[in-house]
């Protein structure tokens, strides 16, 4: 399987996360996966402007010239997308949040009725990554914190034309999650 990990640790001393999705990484390749891992602190990726030239003068493509055009890339063309990151002040790391953002050029500018009550936008690819989430609490995270982020992860996932499969924490052993994806 063919498997993109956005890594968005914003904090390059919390070596700890980062030493987590390696393993990860390396447990994943072992089972024979194919992963591209992105270090998102260390990528040159401007936050989405809205300006929606992504749909219209450079379709599919966001206009500025920045690392999310390999993202994308990779993307799309993945069988599992990973997003990863520590949660601040209850929600994933901005840095996560705007490569994450900056997908819309996967999506068409066009709008469909979905289940007769929700508009999103319709596809640009015929298929499109299933996607799981990998988050480290805070020292404050509740369970109705997770619920929170889940909801919004699942939301996320029916924009993107595809599904969540999981939101885990890093305190769950790292094989564990290995061995869900390994299922999908």
């Amino acid at each position: 399987m063919k498997i993109t990990m956005l890594n968005g640790n914003p904090d390059p001393d919390n070596q700890k996360f980062d030493d987590y999705l390696n393993n990860l990484v390396k447990l994943l390749e072992s089972s024979d996966n194919s992963v591209v891992h992105f270090k998102l602190l260390e990528m040159k990726i401007r936050p989405c402007r809205g300006c929606f030239d992504c749909w219209l003068k450079t379709p599919g493509q966001c206009i500025f010239k920045d690392d999310s055009h390999d993202i994308c890339r990779e993307i799309i063309n993945s069988d599992f997308l990973l997003c990863a990151a520590p949660l601040v002040m209850g929600f994933p790391s901005a840095v996560l949040k705007i490569a994450m953002d900056k997908l819309i050029p996967l999506l068409l500018p066009y709008i469909e009725l979905v289940d007769n009550k929700e508009c999103h936008h319709m596809k640009r690819y015929d298929k499109y990554p299933l996607i799981g989430l990998i988050i480290e609490k805070e020292d404050d995270t509740d369970s109705e914190d997770i619920e929170i982020v889940n909801d919004i992860f699942s939301r996320f996932a029916i924009d993107f034309k595809t599904s969540s499969r999981f939101v885990m924490q890093t305190d769950i052993p790292v094989q564990e999650i290995s061995d869900e994806i390994n299922r999908i």
